[in-house]
Formats: structure tokens, sequence, C-alpha cells
């Protein structure tokens, strides 16, 4: 391996390590690109060039940037998910089909961790440049063992990161645009019970998947400033097509001469969706900036997930997912000279919407974000941001047969999930 590639490998080892290991958008999107956006609930996200994390929402936010800029943040998260079966619950046909005992799981969400990088560089008074790195997408679900869904899921969890070199020109004092190329990691762990055919029995054995990949996108913005006090940004995130590939292990499986394993090349193609924004930024006067934000998300470009493991046929997901809306509103109080008041709230549209359609390992129903934060200005130049948001979650129904009752059986009961997110951003600029 040369040692451009090893040091791209290693960075994104140690980006993966921290990034995406709990979504707290809708689905499995992570819109926490940011923490200075946080404490607004992300609103106005593509007309508020606060920073060089701009980028990520609106390649064409870099045009308001003089000189060089950089930012880097953290958003810590952590989401609770909570099954309670309500007696509907059945193991894999194939088993019998009897009622599980495994108990409800316990809390499936834990902490997770997602980093952000950005810099930006002002070429000439026309041309900029940024590199930007994030997480966009990101998932863990993982029960306690033995749970009553254990055939459906016991841990998934997805990773990845976004790495975004971005090109902007302004135009004239009110028009810029800006585009980027993005190359992304995906990286995926996916644990159940299985059921096995053993010759003419039935038996049942563990099984993990592990798979990775690599694939490429693009995005493109635009921002407006019809007056002095006005922005409006559109931006657009393409799809990006993963074929991952990997290993399916399945252990402890019980055979009438003991215990036995096997291990099979495993093989998945999934369309991350693409997302369309469009927000504005309003000064009203020296203390109140008003934000708004519409987006839209193209869930439906994954219907189902299909693991194709050679030798031992597919194992599928169904989801239909459905495209989503997300509307946020906020504000930002200038209370002293050096002190900023963050406020939001948003509406986020989950791509689930039918219990017979809601996996145990993406349990997920539309919420509310609700919104504050602080920004510090040290210098002219530098600023501290820390934000926060509690996730209202709306209560939830399940009942699933992961679209086979055979091999799965039947999960049937109630979600009770919720959210809270903190983050920390700095951001300077010579």
């Amino acid at each position: 391996m040369t040692r451009p590639k090893l040091a791209l490998k290693t960075l994104v080892i140690a980006l993966t390590s921290l990034g995406a290991a709990q979504a707290y958008a809708a689905g499995f999107q992570l819109l926490e690109q940011n923490a200075s956006g946080l404490g607004n609930a992300y609103a106005g996200s593509a007309a508020n060039p606060e920073n060089a994390s701009v980028m990520y929402y609106n390649p064409a936010g870099i045009t308001y940037l003089p000189g060089v800029s950089i930012s880097a943040g953290m958003n810590a998260i952590r989401p609770s998910f909570k099954f309670k079966n309500n007696g509907e619950s059945r193991n894999p046909s194939a088993l019998g089909g009897g009622a599980p005992t495994g108990g409800n799981g316990g809390d499936a969400g834990s902490w997770g961790y997602v980093p952000n990088f950005y810099i930006s560089w002002q070429v000439t008074d026309k041309w900029y440049l940024g590199l930007g790195m994030g997480a966009p997408f990101g998932l863990m679900t993982k029960y306690d063992s033995g749970w009553d869904g254990q055939y459906h899921s016991n841990k998934f969890d997805i990773k990845t990161i976004n790495i975004n070199p971005t090109v902007a020109y302004k135009v004239n004092e009110m028009f810029s645009l800006g585009a980027g190329l993005n190359w992304q990691h995906i990286d995926a762990e996916y644990k159940k019970k299985t059921v096995v055919p053993v010759g003419p029995l039935v038996t049942t054995g563990d099984a993990t998947l592990n798979m990775d990949g690599d694939a490429w996108g693009w995005n493109i913005g635009m921002m407006l400033q019809p007056t002095e006090d006005t922005r409006i940004g559109v931006s657009y995130r393409s799809k990006i097509r993963h074929t991952a590939t990997g290993t399916t292990d399945v252990d402890n499986i019980r055979t009438p001469l003991g215990m036995a394993s096997a291990s099979y090349d495993a093989k998945a193609k999934v369309t991350l969706p693409d997302t369309l924004i469009f927000s504005v930024s309003h000064q009203l006067n020296e203390k109140w900036q008003l934000l708004g934000d519409v987006s839209w998300t193209g869930w439906s470009s994954i219907p189902q997930l299909r693991i194709q493991n050679d030798g031992a046929g597919s194992d599928e997901l169904p989801l239909n997912f459905r495209d989503s809306w997300r509307v946020a509103l906020g504000a930002t109080y200038k209370f002293a000279s050096q002190w900023k008041w963050k406020v939001g709230v948003a509406f986020d549209q989950s791509p689930v919407y039918k219990a017979s359609d809601r996996p145990a390992s993406l349990p997920d129903s539309d919420r509310w974000w609700f919104s504050t934060g602080v920004q510090y200005l040290v210098t002219k130049d530098t600023t501290i941001d820390l934000g926060y948001t509690y996730l209202y979650v709306r209560d939830s129904k399940v009942d699933s047969t992961s679209g086979n009752i055979l091999t799965k059986g039947r999960l049937a009961g109630d979600y009770t999930s919720k959210g809270n997110i903190i983050g920390l951003q700095v951001s300077t600029r010579f």
C-alpha cells in the first residue's frame, strides 16, 4: 500500500471510530455537522455563514468568509429507544412460533459522538476553496442479549465519514454559487439471532455481518442576498450509491455433532438519500437575527436492505421508507457585546410511517427539536459555540415480521423514545 493510501485509510479509521454512532435526525441522517447551528435547531442552515462549517449546508456560503477560516467541533448524542412487548410477539414459525421470553431488550440507545472539521480559503476576490470532513449518516441500536426481538436485531451499527472538497464563486455582492465533490466511506455491523437449516433439522445460530465500502457524490448551492439584511440559501446534495462488501459469520450453530460455525462472503447495495434545503436569514435589527429552514430528504431511495450471502442466499429487510420533510424556525439575540443567545424549534418527519415497516434496528418516529445555545466572541476573529437540544419523539408502535415470519417471527409492541444532544464548536479566521 502506498503512503498516501495508508494515510487516507488511517484517517478514515480514526474518524469513523468517533463519528456517526447515533443518528438523531429522522431516519439515520445526521444533521449535526456543526455545533454552532445546534442552538437554532439548524434553522437557516444554508443561509447563515457564521463559520466555515456552512459549506456542508451550502457550499456558496464560504464566499462570506474572508481570508482563511477554520471551524471544528463535536456533538454528543444520547438517544433512548425502549420497547414494550404487547403480548403478541412470536418466535419464528420455523421454531414453533411460541411467545418469546427474553424480555424487552432494555434501552437500545447509547452515547454517540459526531466530530466535524472545516477549512475555507479566499483565493481571490471572486474565488474560494474549502474542505470539510464529517459524518452525515449513522445509526446504532443495541439490545440486551436474548430479548424478544433477537431474530430481528440485536445490534445494528452504521458509520460514515464524508470528505468534501468545495469551490465557490462570488458572482457579485448579491449572488454566489458553490459546488463540492464528496468521497464517502461506510462501515456497517449487524448482529441478530438466526434460524439455520441443518439437513432435515432446523436450529439456531448467532449471525454477525461486517461490511464496508466507498462511494462518490456531489453537492451544489447558491446564496442570494436581495437586501443588506436578508439572505436566501438553496442547496442540494446528491444520492450516494454504495456497494458494501464483507462477511457474514454464523457462530454457535447447534448440530447433532456439537457446535459449529460458518462464514459467507456478503454484499449489499444501498443508495443513501439526496437532500434539498431552502433557508432564509434576516437581520431584524442590531440585536435580533431570524432564521428559517425547509428541507426535504429522498428516503424512498431505500425501499429495502438486501444482503446477499454467497452460498447461503439473501437476507432481506423491507423498509419502505417515504420521503420526509423538516421545518425549522430559530432566532439569535445579541444580549452583550461578546455574547449571543440562540433558540430554535423544528419538526422532523420520519421516513418510517407504518407499524409493519418499523424495524427493530431503526425504531424511528416523528420528532420535535427544542434547542438553545450561546455563542461567545473570544476575540474579533474567534468564537465558541455551546448548544443543546432536547428531542421529543412521538411514541410509536411496531408490528413487524421483517418480511419473513418463518425465520424472524413477529415483533409487536410499543416504543418510547427521546434524545438529548450537546455540542461544542470553535471557529476562527485569519
